[in-house]
């Protein structure tokens, strides 16, 4: 009981965290459009930040959460003596050390070798004898020397979010989430500072923006630091050799060696998808950034936090060979995903150009860029539901030390998805690469449910039925209480509209979500939802 009671307390303050992150996250999004709209800028400065980002996702957050977490764990849940303290001491201090080494080695690597990645992002004009020929090169130049410049001063960044990953990793170890929940929020907070503060000394807004970046990743690492001394674990350097033989690094080596495959084959989705974006046409690659921040909002308030309060536990659970336990754990959080995905992606279809236009329209950011980013909305929202699920499923593999069969999964949908972009860029334009996107996520979905079949223990069988059927539930209640909405919204839409962008977008917004949720509520407390039923009983035992 205690468990259950630590485990939703955990969750409740690390998605409150991850809200307020998710927000000042969309705050800086909505900066960015407000000082580069769709522009050239907007595009250099998103493939900029795309790439040391893409490397912290593939480095630091994979060796975290696949590889250290596991593995400090089975260290701290032995017997608490001096000698076993000392081991646990040794691995903290060589997995640093190589962690900071090889990203170290990455930065300086980068930051030499990032002209000669410009001609994926950047391409050149044909010869030709147009008359705008000339206007052509000059913005290729431009484009191409100013995304150059922004990359460099922002590769440190992987860096500095790689050690403050490492700082979470200890303490999400030790069930501490808060802290590490809050840096997301300094960052955000950081950035939209210095753009604002700097945006008048520096050539363009977006080079404020990445100092910003810079700035923001050395406060997430340091603000961690005094929190992880309480821990009563110290981060020291060691020697390379040392780091490379202790048993416990071997061992997060072993473990993310093949996954760094399959994250890869995942990440490379969006440096290939930001390559076509770019060659596309101007704007693209910047609205897919506005799109994917608004879906991944939602999608980080409760997919990464279950996510990352689950670990531990389905670890723990594994380890002790608690198998009813892991096996309940793993398909409540799945319906927990399906009963908050499928009905944000309902309401987010009808209201989504009133989402975009309160949250991102300005002077720089015209109709056009509404209507550009609309579209790759919708098909980004899709997919919601799996990329979800996909962030559910793969813990239950990475707590039984299996992480080939995930990395397996990653590289088909890796293939799937480039295949899928290079088909539809030219028919649909950005909408293609979105939906591509979308439908990789669920190819990846598919795969991880077939592979868990090779898993021990696991109640595959029934976990994917009461899946499948529960979606299928959530779904018709999600049309249910969408109908209204939809024809509601421009009755809400003419009576705001002489109110300014504010009140005339964000009434209807917010009126419509008051009645979508009352409705689905509703459907939900009639039908006595098993998941609401545990969720409210959780909550009654707590008072």
């Amino acid at each position: 009981m205690n468990k259950k009671k630590s485990l939703l307390r955990s969750g409740l303050i690390l998605s409150l965290m991850t809200l307020a992150s998710r927000i000042m996250g969309l705050v800086r999004e909505m900066t960015k459009a407000a000082f580069l709209g769709t522009g050239m800028y907007a595009d250099a400065f998103s493939v900029a930040f795309m790439i040391p980002n893409l490397l912290r996702r593939l480095f630091a957050e994979n060796a975290i959460s696949v590889a250290f977490i596991p593995t400090f764990k089975g260290y701290i849940e032995k017997e608490n003596t001096e000698e076993n303290r000392k081991e646990t001491q040794d691995f903290i201090n060589s997995t640093f050390t190589l962690v900071s080494f090889l990203t170290a080695c990455v930065v300086v690597t980068g930051i030499i070798i990032t002209p000669l990645l410009m001609p994926l992002f950047c391409k050149k004009p044909a010869d030709s004898t147009a008359l705008d020929y000339a206007q052509q090169v000059e913005y290729w130049l431009l484009q191409r020397n100013e995304i150059t410049i922004l990359t460099r001063i922002m590769f440190p960044y992987l860096f500095l979010i790689s050690i403050a990953a490492f700082f979470q990793g200890v303490l999400n170890g030790c069930k501490i989430f808060a802290p590490s929940g809050f840096t997301p929020v300094l960052f955000n907070g950081i950035v939209i500072l210095a753009t604002y503060i700097l945006s008048p000394y520096t050539e363009n807004p977006a080079r404020a923006m990445s100092y910003g970046v810079i700035a923001g990743g050395s406060i997430q690492a340091l603000f961690q630091f005094p929190f992880l001394r309480k821990t009563g674990w110290k981060v020291c350097f060691t020697g390379l050799r040392k780091t490379f033989t202790n048993p416990g690094t071997r061992k997060v080596i072993a473990l993310i060696v093949p996954t760094i495959i399959g994250m890869a084959a995942y990440q490379l989705n969006d440096l290939v998808s930001t390559s076509v974006a770019t060659r596309a046409g101007e704007g693209i690659a910047a609205s897919l950034q506005y799109s994917l921040r608004l879906q991944e909002l939602i999608l980080g308030i409760f997919a990464v936090s279950i996510g990352t309060v689950i670990l531990p536990d389905l670890s723990g659970f594994a380890n002790s060979k608690k198998w009813d336990e892991f096996n309940l754990m793993l398909i409540n959080a799945i319906k927990i995903m399906i009963v908050i995905s499928i009905p944000v992606t309902a309401y987010a279809l009808v209201t989504g150009k009133e989402l975009i236009s309160l949250l991102y329209k300005s002077k720089a950011f015209d109709d056009n860029s509404v209507l550009l980013t609309l579209g790759e909305f919708r098909y980004h929202i899709a997919g919601l539901v799996f990329i979800a699920l996909n962030r559910i499923i793969s813990p239950a593999f990475y707590a039984q030390g299996n992480t080939k069969l995930p990395t397996l999964s990653g590289i088909i949908s890796f293939v799937s998805n480039i295949i899928l972009v290079f088909i539809l860029v030219y028919p649909m334009g950005g909408n293609g690469i979105a939906l591509a996107l979308s439908l990789a996520s669920f190819v990846n979905t598919v795969f991880l449910f077939i592979f868990m079949k090779k898993m021990k223990d696991i109640k595959v069988k029934s976990i994917v039925i009461s899946t499948i059927l529960y979606a299928v539930k959530i779904s018709i209640y999600a049309f249910i209480a969408a109908l209204p909405c939809y024809f509601l919204r421009p009755l809400l839409l003419k009576v705001f509209e002489p109110y300014g962008r504010l009140i005339g977008y964000g009434m209807p917004v917010f009126i419509l979500a008051l009645i979508y949720f009352i409705i689905g509520a509703l459907e939900l407390i009639i039908t006595k939802d098993e998941i609401v039923k545990i969720i409210l009983g959780k909550f009654k035992r707590n008072k």
